[in-house]
């Protein structure tokens, strides 16, 4: 079992930005692909960013087209924490952001009821 508790949500201006964080425990954080997705009101819930392990210390990332170059997904593999540091935020980055992980890989075009693992959410909204 692996538990996971979003932090770092808040109020921002447009242009601003925040840091996420996510803290694991329970199984070995390093193995697991680890990512954020969001769900906007009325939406449903997408993709955002993801990791995985590429063997020894070697990770990839993936992310959505609407926040590349936007944001950066990281991992503390000592500290079974993964980060999302969000620049130039818009209002339409406005959503409740969850992270998530899967034992093995996954990736963008993967289904998201692949993941085994989800937090509870951190509310992120971006005032214009």
């Amino acid at each position: 079992q692996v538990q996971l508790v979003e932090s770092g949500g808040g109020l921002v201006q447009a242009g601003g930005s925040l840091r996420l964080s996510c803290a694991a425990s329970g199984r070995t954080f390093s193995t697991y692909a680890m990512g954020w997705f969001r769900q906007a009101p009325g939406k449903e819930r997408e993709f955002v960013a993801v990791t995985n392990h590429g063997g020894g210390s070697t990770y990839y990332a993936d992310y959505a087209d609407s926040v590349k170059g936007r944001f950066t997904i990281s991992r503390d593999d000592a500290k079974s924490t993964l980060y999302l540091q969000m620049n130039s935020l818009k209002p339409e980055d406005t959503a409740v952001y969850y992270c998530a992980a899967r034992a093995g890989t996954w990736y963008g075009l993967n289904s998201i009821a692949l993941l085994d693992y989800w937090g509870q959410g951190t509310q992120v909204t971006v005032s214009s």
